[in-house]
């Protein structure tokens, strides 16, 4: 009691010395601590509705944003012990031993207004509205003074004014051909022209873009810098004349429009000895190909978008850059242009140099998943691929997957508790080998893929099952942002090597599941579509739907030839369902390198016809390192439903024919590489048809919000680029189970309620 005693009151008086401690006492004289920024006032006139667009606002934030001391960039938060600050003016920098470590370790030197220089931020404020049309704009500053008066806060108030419109724009005199063509693109450029508000970013752009058409018109050695603007603020009072001019000093080789001349395409080898071949192609493209190498001459016929003769642009320079970066065989890839200083026009002779890459690539995936009822599964993925098979830039893949679940501590299983174990094999052709009706796009990569695969699934206390599937697949791309996919012929046969008694016992009391294991072909005709889009801003969205059905080619076939009742194929049942589902994806930049992301997601699948069950493997699940991380997967449903006698060591797997899901993340920088997280789960699987054996499984309406598993948690990320390692602990807050504990928290304990998850990538 007596040492507590003296450890409480050595700490008070610790505490009360630091109180006591000055954080000001070393300032220099007629110098002034800065606390942080007060904010910034926009003090607008009381006739004018148009405010400073949040874009400005943003860049006038940043240009009043300095860091005082004690200030915790991780939370945008300036704590209220300014230890640094104390150690600076209170304690002495002896020149060595621990007290010198000390005071180096945790000394903080005090930020000064004087350094802030709130009259230079004023006047970047000015500038910055001055740019974008607020002419009259000023902006002052005020030292805000607490109780000390050694220390200020600095508040800003901007008075921007009225912004100065463009009131007309006259174009370009210049009679000569460029001269007439930079009149034609400026006058259909969305900014120049009557109305807009003046800013000198957006002016910026628009002479990009005239550069780029211009560019595209066979000017290749136009520059933005060729295109200027005089802009008159005295002719119309509030307002700006802006004229679009040509300097005299454009130099006569980028006044010129070029011709494309010799396309000569050289394929090096990536090592030994290089031997050249060379031949002429269809399209009047020189191929010099260094032998022997694995290289088809229809890559250079359909990748290299220069024609002899032709208006030389950069569009087809970056097509071709684009084409063959995305066939993924070539280490590196150059594009050169020389005049041609023998022909008659102006010509440019095109060189695309590239150097074919190592064949073969192999990669791997691992992921560990922990719960506090002592469960662990770790999973693998090992995939090889040769990405040039045929010399087309072909790819065939080989990928060996398998994952595995036992039990630790005292109750632990003698037996090998559960594993999961696949093969895929993926042959990939850069092109679609499909009839021309399909809208495609010759300046985007698409991709036609045959898969076989075999998966083997072991529950030792319930069934061992094989799947295995072939099918034909298209992606392709038609729309900057859209790309599709669609599986014209899928085959899928699942069948049930071997059961318990336990799992026969189970399937006896109830028949729709017993109906989902059952020895089954799934035919299946599958679309995906899918929505990517990164804005400005840097925010993202990410939309994919993707809709599949199974057995009604096949079934309307037997019906035509006459088949009534239940069909088969190659005497086993084939299934026949509906199944859908969409997902969207929104990340929001919320800081420097800090991003909101939030995911929502739902599915439906209905069995019909030749089938009164989904099969299994196409029902919907939940839980697990990338959905929610609080429960492992296939712990949770079907809504509030949970099998009698449910252990830790003995559950059977939980799934539904309905899903939803819900996600909130935020992402955050620690140091280097190593990044934080914050999440918020939740979701659960229903079923769209009553079943006795499963109570609490229906969806209904005034249960669903009740029936959603919920939990939160944090994680670490090391992510290096290629590479992100993910670790996540989710902590349960709500099951939709009965637990025994009321209310809507309602975890058996917070040890219980943990699910540590070790897993590659970001989980969406």
């Amino acid at each position: 009691m007596k040492s507590t005693a003296i450890k409480i009151l050595t700490l008070a008086v610790a505490a009360v010395w630091c109180a006591a401690c000055s954080t000001t006492r070393r300032l220099p004289e007629g110098e002034l601590l800065y606390t942080g920024l007060k904010g910034v006032d926009y003090v607008y006139p009381s006739d004018t509705t148009e405010k400073v667009p949040p874009a400005l606002r943003s860049e006038i934030s940043t240009a009043v944003y300095a860091i005082p001391n004690n200030y915790w960039k991780l939370l945008n938060w300036r704590y209220p012990f300014p230890l640094g600050l104390w150690v600076y003016n209170n304690w002495p920098d002896p020149p060595s031993g621990l007290r010198h470590w000390l005071y180096n370790k945790f000394v903080e030197e005090p930020v000064l207004v004087s350094e802030v220089r709130p009259h230079v931020r004023a006047h970047m404020i000015e500038e910055s509205l001055r740019n974008s049309g607020f002419f009259r704009a000023t902006a002052t500053y005020e030292l805000v003074h607490p109780r000390n008066r050694k220390k200020a806060s600095v508040l800003y108030t901007v008075h921007p004014g009225r912004p100065f419109a463009i009131d007309t724009v006259e174009y370009t005199r210049d009679t000569t051909r460029m001269g007439r063509m930079i009149d034609s693109i400026a006058r259909r450029d969305p900014y120049l022209r009557a109305g807009s508000r003046y800013d000198i970013d957006s002016l910026a752009v628009a002479r990009t873009r005239i550069a780029n058409s211009m560019r595209n018109h066979g000017y290749f050695y136009f520059r933005p810098d060729y295109v200027e603007y005089l802009a008159d603020s005295v002719m119309t009072p509030g307002a700006v004349a802006l004229r679009v001019t040509l300097p005299s000093n454009v130099p006569q080789f980028a006044s010129k429009p070029y011709k494309t001349g010799s396309v000569t395409m050289i394929v090096n080898r990536n090592r030994g000895r290089q031997i050249p071949d060379t031949v002429e192609l269809d399209r009047g493209i020189r191929l010099i190909q260094m032998m022997p190498s694995n290289f088809r001459r229809q890559i250079a016929e359909e990748s290299v978008m220069f024609k002899p003769g032709a208006t030389m642009t950069v569009r087809g320079m970056d097509f071709t850059q684009a084409l063959l970066s995305r066939l993924g065989i070539f280490r590196t890839i150059s594009i050169d242009a020389v005049p041609d200083t023998t022909a008659a026009e102006p010509t440019l002779n095109v060189t695309v140099n590239t150097t074919l890459d190592a064949p073969w690539q192999a990669s791997a995936e691992m992921n560990i998943a922990s719960k506090s009822n002592s469960y662990l599964g770790p999973g693998m993925s090992l995939a090889v691929t040769n990405t040039n098979i045929f010399g087309g830039g072909e790819q065939l893949g080989v990928a060996l997957n398998g994952s595995y679940e036992w039990q630790t501590g005292s109750s632990r299983s003698s037996v090998f508790n559960s594993y999961e174990a696949g093969i895929t094999a993926t042959l990939s052709v850069p092109r679609l080998l499909a009839p021309k009706f399909i809208p495609r796009n010759r300046l985007n990569m698409n991709w036609t893929r045959f898969q076989l695969n075999a998966d083997l699934l072991n529950r030792p206390h319930f069934f061992k099952m094989a799947q295995f599937n072939a099918s034909v697949n298209y992606d392709w791309r038609f729309r900057r942002y859209v790309s599709q996919t669609i599986t014209p012929f899928k085959l899928t046969y699942t069948k049930l090597i071997n059961t318990t008694a336990g799992f026969d016992s189970v399937m006896a009391q109830n028949p729709a599941l017993a109906l989902s294991f059952q020895n089954q072909f799934i035919p299946q005709i599958i679309y995906n579509y899918n929505y990517d889009r990164t804005f400005p801003s840097g925010d993202n969205l990410n939309w994919t739907f993707s809709l599949q059905e199974a057995g009604n080619v096949f079934w309307s076939i037997y019906e035509l030839c006459g088949v009534r009742g239940r069909k088969t194929l190659f005497g086993t049942p084939f299934s026949q369902f509906v199944k859908g589902s969409a997902q969207i994806v929104y990340n929001k930049v919320v800081g420097q390198s800090q991003y909101l992301v939030g995911r929502i997601g739902a599915g439906a699948a209905h069995a019909y016809g030749n089938s009164s069950e989904v099969p299994y493997a196409e029902q919907f699940y939940v839980g697990g390192a990338n959905s929610v991380r609080a429960f492992t997967v296939r712990s949770i449903g079907p809504g509030s439903y949970r099998a009698p006698g449910h252990t830790a060591r003995d559950y059977f797997d939980q799934t539904g024919t309905f899903k939803f899901e819900a996600n909130l993340e935020y992402r955050f920088p620690i140091a280097g590489p190593l990044n934080g997280a914050v999440f918020f789960d939740s979701g659960n699987v229903w079923l769209l048809h009553k079943d006795p054996a499963r109570p609490g499984g229906l969806l209904k309406a005034d249960t669903f919000f009740r029936d959603l598993a919920t939990g939160t948690g944090a994680g670490l990320r090391f992510d290096i680029s290629m590479l992100v390692v993910r670790a996540d602990l989710g902590i349960g807050i709500h099951a939709p189970y009965d637990t025994g504990v009321s209310g809507y928290y309602n975890m058996p304990s917070f040890k219980k309620s943990l699910a540590f998850h070790l897993a590659i990538g970001y989980p969406f």
